[in-house]
């Protein structure tokens, strides 16, 4: 069982950055996907970004693509996904969750994603 840990929610103005970091109880395995998703009130829950461990490669939203970066630290074990240019439409709960048998394919789709932390609140506001 994979314990996750998301920080670094808050509230900014629109235009703002911030950055969030995901922790898990354990290392992280080669096969892993770590992938933010986000949901806001009354929304279904959507897919932000994700990342896979072992090969660093990475996918995005449309909706975020050039605005919002994920990576890796290996050295601390976490997934961080820095947030620019955000805007109030990027309020939302964002929840980190580990994939553990991710393909390129699968790393968008939150059904194949097997942990999943409490949430973070981030508000944009206007």
């Amino acid at each position: 069982q994979v314990q996750l840990v998301e920080s670094g929610g808050g509230l900014v103005q629109a235009g703002g950055s911030l950055t969030l970091s995901c922790a898990a109880s354990q290392f992280f395995y080669a096969n892993d996907a770590i992938g933010w998703f986000r949901q806001a009130p009354a929304k279904e829950r959507e897919f932000v970004a994700a990342i896979r461990w072992r090969l660093g490669d990475k996918i995005y939203a449309d909706s975020v693509k050039g605005r919002f970066t994920i990576s890796r630290d290996v050295a601390k074990e976490t997934v961080n996904l820095r947030m620019n240019s955000l805007k109030p439409e990027d309020t939302a709960v964002y929840y980190c969750a580990v994939d553990r048998s991710s393909t390129p394919a699968t790393m968008k789709n939150s059904h194949d994603y097997d942990y999943w932390g409490q949430g973070t609140q981030v508000t944009i506001s206007s």
